[in-house]
């Protein structure tokens, strides 16, 4: 009964967490159009917070994995990234806000890998892939909730509204994050020598580094189709706001998805591989549609295969990371795939300018180059260093 309640309050705090971050997004870009009424400002302010997550992935997770209580830590992150976004919404004006905004993307991985880095703690008699799917709904859950509530807020409130409900969303989390169990004593190690052994794990050992290779290079073509969804219902449905709807349409698809796959989750490996080449199918397919009940079908098959790669990813790196560097694996992992974003949506401005169909095509070629990834990747070479429990 105790497992299953730290398990419940562990979803409950991320859920609560990812939440107010997928709210941050949208409510930033509100923010920077209602400061000066362009939408540049909002996009440095975004950029700013997302562009340094890859920076402090790495050394979060080192310090995670060397605290006694991991959770501790976690929730004084928590407390000061949401401070770091109060500052951005009493600043506002640049370039000052910018500064802060790249300073408070440092603790970003915390609402990412720094949370999931310590379902192993907490899960108790639930076997892992069903706990990792159970975590990676949390995900979706903010994904679908956060924007939403963005939107709702600044219309009524404004948006200096969305960007504090955000915070409260991020604080709120704190007391989730703070009972999380204490772990096992471990030798202290210098830092740098850590960071050395937990990037070591994830380049010598061929399943990590061949799950965190397929899902960055996968995660450039999901940025580009991110970017595309709007304009696709600008052009083909008549309204952009349509477009906004098919990505909500895809994140209730990984929801359902997760969700059904939670009772018995497949084979993670081969489903990493397979939600590829189901993305790469639903962004040819929405490249080509031009009614209605395609694009629909297009986004739910992307949610179909979006929801399951994470949960796999999950799962993977909860079987084949050690004790010792897990959190970093999880924190550094996760800063990748956010950058494997960020230069998908980089690369989609220009690309979409030209066409939105060409763009697509580029996300459906990104998805066919991660399948290639995987195969190049696990045929290469044998695992060198094992997963706990292969060594077992």
């Amino acid at each position: 009964m105790r497992s299953r309640y730290r398990l419940a309050v562990y979803l409950t705090g991320a859920t609560v967490a990812r939440t107010g971050d997928e709210l941050s997004g949208p409510a930033l870009l509100l923010l920077g159009l209602s400061v000066d009424g362009s939408a540049a400002t909002g996009s440095a302010l975004l950029a700013g917070l997302t562009i340094s997550a890859a920076a402090g992935g790495p050394l979060l997770g080192a310090l995670l994995d060397r605290s006694p209580r991991p959770g501790r830590l976690l929730a004084w992150a928590l407390l000061a990234y949401a401070g770091g976004l109060g500052a951005v919404l009493a600043l506002v004006e640049l370039p000052a806000a910018i500064v802060v905004a790249v300073a408070a993307g440092l603790l970003n991985p915390a609402l990412a890998g720094g949370w999931t880095a310590q379902l192993p703690q907490v899960r108790g008699g639930t076997p892992l892939e069903r706990a990792s799917t159970l975590d990676a709904m949390t995900f979706t859950a903010a994904s679908l909730a956060g924007p939403g509530l963005a939107g709702l807020v600044a219309a009524y409130a404004g948006a200096p509204a969305a960007v504090a409900l955000a915070i409260t969303l991020v604080a709120a989390a704190f007391p989730a994050a703070w009972s999380l169990p204490a772990t096992e004593a471990k030798p202290t190690r210098p830092i740098r020598r850590q960071l050395a052994d937990g990037f070591a794990v994830l380049f010598r050992n061929r399943a990590l580094l061949r799950a965190t290779a397929t899902s960055t290079v996968s995660f450039v073509g999901i940025g580009i189709a991110v970017v595309c969804y709007p304009l696709l219902g600008a052009q083909r449905l008549g309204n952009p706001g349509f477009g906004a709807l098919l990505l909500t349409v895809l994140a209730a698809a990984s929801l359902v998805a997760n969700a059904v796959l939670a009772r018995k989750p497949p084979p993670p490996d081969r489903t990493v591989f397979a939600s590829t080449v189901l993305l790469g199918a639903s962004f040819l397919l929405a490249a080509a549609g031009h009614g209605v009940v395609l694009l629909l079908a297009a986004a739910v098959l992307a949610g179909f295969a979006e929801g399951p790669q994470l949960s796999a990813l999950f799962a993977i790196r909860h079987r084949e990371a050690p004790a010792a560097v897990r959190a970093q694996v999880f924190t550094t992992a996760a800063s990748v795939k956010i950058t494997g974003l960020a230069v998908g949506a980089a690369v989609a401005g220009p690309l979409s300018a030209l066409s939105v169909t060409a763009a697509l095509g580029a996300a459906a070629g990104f998805q066919l180059l991660a399948a290639a990834t995987y195969v190049l990747v696990g045929t290469s070479g044998r695992t060198r260093t094992p997963s706990p429990a292969r060594a077992a």
